[in-house]
């Protein structure tokens, strides 16, 4: 790129430098022939005029002084007779046609020749030829031609100059662009182009952004998935584990129970699963169904209580009939309250209780355990993968996050015994 803009560049400036400078060139060559034909003119009328007393009476001219410049005089009379100075014997035509009374100019054998006629009253009685060689002529033309030639390859050699300097300006932006490029292809999503001030690369550059920070946040997104799954797939797990387990422990047990309990359970993972991916890439539409709460909250009994009774705890679920109808998403309040119920299972003690209450302009739905309490400062609870979290980090930090996406909040209310709050809006 940066050799073609270089070499169109230089090769403009020797087009319009040829255009306009053989012109000039032939124009510099015709009016110097032109001045030294008005200067033979001149000299020539002198010389004319200085032996015109002397022609007419016969006499050898003795007026007549060579010029110092080089130009030749010679004094012709009747049919060419050369009388004075140096030119051709007999004449030639410029001569010839002097002598008819016309003044005339002509190259001759590498010479510029003038004639004017002498004359007295009309009649023409001889003629003077002044002649000074055209190499003369071609000596100062060949140097304003050599002049014009250092101009002409001055300008190019600026032009090609400021020509590099652009194809540097316009070559260093997109030279970064396939950099950016080459590592958005190997998979660094962090790429950032800087602007470079030429729209037309800007642009582009603007367009790469947001594609390296849309791969960079779906990227996100599949990881969180990844890890937002992992975690919130180890609770059914385990309750699908104890109920195989159970099963087992009883011989001579109808199966039957045990395979309709794995279903279902395995119906809950297929439900989490997709639920997860809904809330990780938000594709869910605004939504307009009430939350479910009645349906919600048998699904938390029926799930934990198997669990929270092989810790030999209790579940305890109260329900304030005032509460308010709310239009959150069923699946992230699901999700919610799985993560609490995970922690309190996992490092509380005692009976868990869910408490649902009206809060306000906001329904509010309280879990808490028995334990002995939580040191830990409020934003590092929440911090995703926190170097003070006891687990694995995710749990709170996913909880918050899909209760923010609901428009409500997730709180710490009490740290001892832990209590955690999840407010979302009412239904206006």
């Amino acid at each position: 790129m940066r050799t073609r803009i270089v070499g169109l560049a230089v090769l403009a400036a020797v087009l319009a430098i040829g255009l306009f400078g053989v012109p000039l060139a032939a124009g510099v060559l015709k009016y110097a022939k032109s001045d030294e034909r008005t200067k033979l003119l001149r000299v020539a009328d002198a010389a004319a005029a200085a032996v015109t007393a002397d022609v007419l009476r016969g006499n050898m001219p003795t007026d007549l002084r060579d010029p110092k410049d080089g130009t030749q005089l010679a004094v012709y009379v009747d049919r060419g007779l050369l009388i004075l100075g140096a030119g051709p014997q007999g004449g030639d035509v410029p001569v010839h046609k002097a002598l008819h009374g016309e003044i005339n100019t002509a190259d001759v054998n590498e010479d510029l020749v003038v004639a004017v006629p002498v004359t007295h009253d009309s009649d023409v009685i001889g003629a003077v030829r002044a002649a000074s060689p055209l190499r003369t002529v071609y000596r100062m033309v060949g140097l304003v031609w050599l002049a014009m030639l250092g101009l002409g390859g001055l300008a190019i050699g600026t032009v090609w100059l400021v020509a590099r300097r652009q194809a540097r300006r316009l070559a260093e932006p997109l030279e970064k662009l396939s950099e950016a490029a080459r590592r958005l292809g190997q998979g660094d999503f962090s790429v950032r182009t800087a602007p470079a001030a030429i729209p037309e690369i800007d642009s582009v550059g603007s367009a790469l952004n947001s594609t390296a920070g849309r791969l960079d946040d779906m990227l996100a997104r599949e990881r969180s998935f990844s890890a937002d799954a992992s975690h919130q797939l180890r609770t059914p797990l385990t309750g699908l584990r104890l109920r195989l387990e159970a099963a087992l422990d009883r011989p001579g047990q109808d199966l039957r129970q045990a395979i309709t309990d794995g279903i279902a359970a395995a119906d809950r993972l297929e439900q989490t699963i997709e639920e997860l991916l809904a809330l990780a890439r938000d594709t869910r539409s605004s939504n307009t169904t009430p939350l479910d709460l009645p349906a919600l909250l048998d699904e938390i009994e029926a799930g934990w209580h198997d669990r929270l009774a092989a810790q030999d705890r209790e579940l305890h679920v109260a329900v304030d009939p005032h509460a308010p109808v709310s239009l959150a998403s069923t699946a992230a309040v699901r999700q919610v309250l799985t993560v609490l119920l995970d922690n309190a299972a996992t490092h509380g003690s005692g009976t868990v209780s869910v408490a649902v209450r009206n809060a306000v302009d906001a329904l509010a739905i309280d879990v808490s355990d028995e334990g002995s309490g939580i040191t830990a400062p409020e934003p590092e609870l929440f911090t995703r993968r926190s170097r003070l979290a006891e687990g694995h980090g995710i749990g709170l930090a996913l909880a918050r996050s899909l209760a923010e996406a609901e428009g409500g909040r997730l709180r710490l209310t009490r740290p001892a015994p832990p209590t955690f709050t999840l407010l979302v809006p009412a239904q206006a």
